[in-house]
């Protein structure tokens, strides 16, 4: 049986680095010239100030998929409480048996709870999740281009 759970992010960075890796080749773009090499401590200072939503997927305790999202009011929408997405995954061989949908329903009521006004959440285009999105009634609302400046 898979359970969302919402939990510390800092508690638990030793179960979600081996995940990260998995996540980051199987999604990121110019990894060539990109390495990973994740900000903990912002994370954590984040969690520490309340601002970031750690959301777990679990099978029989395992960890098997996470969200990532970061919550305060918009910058342009200073009255709107507003939950960011940062990451989420689930892996590979969890996948459609609705534990993308049943993270999501989490998520939804984890930001509820918190009196989030507006979620945003993104797809990447050559790993596509929207039809994940529009099952859950989301409107798609901006795409995002990107270029290697770097040398």
């Amino acid at each position: 049986m898979i359970t969302a759970h919402v939990e510390s992010f800092e508690e638990n960075l030793d179960y979600l680095k081996p995940l990260l890796p998995i996540h980051y080749k199987e999604l990121a773009l110019d990894q060539d010239k990109v390495p990973l090499s994740p900000q903990f401590d912002k994370y954590i200072s984040a969690e520490n100030r309340g601002e970031l939503l750690f959301i777990t997927l679990r099978k029989e305790g395992e960890l098997i998929g996470y969200f990532i999202g970061f919550i305060s009011l918009g910058l342009h929408y200073s009255t709107c409480l507003t939950c960011q997405m940062d990451i989420f995954y689930v892996l590979p061989e969890h996948r459609g048996s609705g534990a993308g949908f049943q993270l999501f329903k989490f998520v939804e009521d984890q930001c509820k709870k918190r009196g989030v006004q507006r979620l945003f959440v993104g797809s990447k285009m050559h790993k596509d999740a929207s039809w994940l999105f529009e099952k859950l009634g989301y409107k798609p609302v901006e795409t995002y281009y990107s270029s290697w400046l770097g040398g």
